[in-house]
């Protein structure tokens, strides 16, 4: 039993990276109706930055909130840089401009930052007082700034004028225009968010599946099957779904499949979820009347 709820608890905290990405994706989502099938390279490379500046002599926590602020630039530029040209153009040629991003952004961390596998620090020692038998400090604290960035979030996008303006920015850009909001510089804000929330997620992966050009690319699979299966139009659904995704795949992992080949508990999810409930868990199922 004490095996049991070891997996369960762990997968809790993995479960906050995975629901960190689908929280990205669905924000993104909800802006321009697109996957953004480069938000954990995006990340990764915003953790390459991190460890830059750890390894130039940076505290921990003033790499964390620099690289905060670099990847919601980074994410703003890249919105009106990359993605506004397109915004109008066929899903197949935004998918492509997507993938082109993930394909450069993955070779430009392996030309810059070699391909060699580095360690990246925790910021919770070992030997914390809230450390168990069943989650490590770093777990712990995972799941403490998962939460804690999903509070951020909510209080944001709730009791913020300028929440409340992107969150109209995305539901009805036609109206939020005739009320006056600059709906193209609150999409852009939307995907500097996005890239901060993936930061997070990136820089408290890093100390668990080390630093190296590939290391979101599980992880992306298993965010994007947390926000199908949450529901890719429901933030809160999706980081939900995070958490679910994380304990599953460790007990399918630990009883079932293997650890081996633990990868495939997402896209049975991801299959599953499109075939059962396209909408997902707590998303909503739209009738159009015809």
């Amino acid at each position: 039993m004490q095996v049991f709820w070891h997996q369960v608890l762990s997968g809790l905290a993995t479960g906050g990276i995975y629901a960190s990405i689908a929280l990205a994706l669905v924000m993104i989502y909800q802006a321009t109706h697109h996957i953004n099938f480069a938000q954990g390279e995006l990340a990764m490379f915003s953790t390459y930055i991190a460890w830059m500046m750890l390894d130039a002599g940076f505290p921990y926590w003033a790499a964390f909130f620099l690289t905060l602020v670099f990847s919601f630039i980074a994410g703003v530029l890249i919105e009106r840089i990359v993605v506004r040209p397109v915004e109008n153009a066929p899903v197949l040629t935004v998918v492509i401009v997507f993938v082109g991003l993930l394909v450069i952004t993955n070779s430009l961390a392996g030309w810059i930052f070699s391909y060699t596998i580095k360690s990246f620090p925790s910021p919770f020692p070992s030997n914390a007082w809230y450390a168990s038998s069943y989650l490590s400090a770093h777990e712990i604290g995972m799941i403490a700034v998962t939460f804690g960035v999903l509070l951020l979030v909510f209080l944001f996008f709730r009791f913020t004028p300028l929440g409340l303006a992107m969150r109209g920015a995305a539901q009805n850009p036609v109206s939020s225009r005739l009320v006056g909001i600059r709906v193209g510089w609150m999409l852009a804000l939307g995907w500097g968010l996005a890239g901060t929330v993936g930061a997070v997620a990136g820089m408290m992966a890093a100390p668990i599946v080390y630093l190296d050009p590939n290391m979101m690319s599980g992880i992306l699979l298993y965010g994007f099957a947390a926000a199908l299966l949450g529901g890719i139009d429901n933030p809160w659904g999706a980081a939900a779904g995070g958490f679910i995704v994380g304990v599953l795949e460790n007990l399918a992992g630990a009883y079932v499949v293997g650890t081996e080949i633990k990868l495939t508990v997402a896209l049975v999810l991801i299959v599953g979820v499109l075939v059962v409930r396209p909408s997902g868990l707590f998303g909503r199922v739209l009738v159009t009347r015809v």
